[in-house]
């Protein structure tokens, strides 16, 4: 059974998941607002990453015999300066919940809830690639600057980026 401060972290976790879904979804509209459908796809896969994120913390609450109660999700932002920019909101929003998943791991610590501990780790581990991934994007923008040639390669690598649902979803979710 879920301690109480546990079961309330988690159902924040899950809001702040769907709220990232609910931005990446923002995102990918406006990727394909200016002419980029492979970065817009990108988007779209982050959107159901999250949703997955979302719903992997759902299960896990029910089967600690827990209480899921899902919140409103705050409106997203719907403009950016550049593409750039974009993805430079991208990493800062990653490492913003990054910060919220260590202070969750941290919560277990205190808390000795060492099988939430354990379900967290996933998402650690997933978290150090999502920053990776960002960064990454980032310094090819960078590095191809207001090339449209450079900027239609990424794009089109971007979009060739395909959707796998997460792993810990339960069979029947799949």
């Amino acid at each position: 059974m879920l301690k109480k401060k546990i079961e309330d972290a988690l159902n924040a976790q899950i809001n702040a998941e769907m709220w990232s879904a609910y931005l990446y979804l923002s995102m990918a509209a406006y990727c394909h607002a200016q002419g980029q459908p492979g970065m817009g796809r990108w988007f779209e896969v982050q959107f159901k990453e999250e949703q997955d994120h979302a719903k992997i913390l759902f299960n896990y609450i029910i089967s600690r015999n827990g209480k899921v109660e899902l919140k409103p999700i705050n409106a997203v932002p719907t403009e950016w300066n550049s593409l750039l920019n974009l993805f430079e909101s991208t990493l800062h929003h990653e490492q913003k919940v990054t910060d919220m998943i260590n202070d969750l791991f941290a919560l277990t610590s205190a808390e000795k809830d060492y099988a939430t501990q354990s379900m967290l780790q996933w998402f650690i581990d997933e978290q150090v690639e999502e920053e990776e991934n960002a960064k990454t994007i980032i310094d090819n923008l960078k590095m191809i600057k207001d090339n449209g040639y450079g900027i239609y390669m990424l794009d089109k690598e971007l979009g060739a980026r395909k959707y796998s649902q997460a792993a810990q979803l339960s069979e029947a979710d799949a």
